[in-house]
């Protein structure tokens, strides 16, 4: 069943992000990874959580999601990120065949 990935992102050198920004795409497809969304607006609808940047990955399961965090492919654009800012990352597992929504 399909897996995503969220993170809450809040930037904190803007210069030294936009280097993320290239590295890590590429390494998605490697582990058959897409973006679904990506920094685009957010609106509160409840609650107070107002997150800085959101970004949503999707992945085949949750194997492949785990594998590509700690991926050599994606290790230098990881410490990219954790140098320019700092993150809040789930992976939640998708409703799949044979699993109640």
């Amino acid at each position: 069943m399909p897996a995503y990935v969220i993170v809450d992102i809040e930037i904190t050198d803007p210069a030294g992000y936009e280097a993320y920004k290239q590295m890590a795409p590429p390494t998605l497809a490697i582990y058959a990874g897409r973006y679904l969304a990506r920094g685009g607006a957010t609106a509160v609808l409840e609650g107070s959580w107002a997150p800085s940047r959101l970004v949503i990955l999707e992945f085949p399961d949750a194997a492949h999601a785990r594998q590509w965090l700690d991926s050599p492919e994606y290790a230098p654009a990881r410490a990219v990120r954790h140098r320019t800012a700092r993150t809040n990352m789930v992976l939640l597992e998708g409703v799949g065949a044979g699993r109640t929504p």
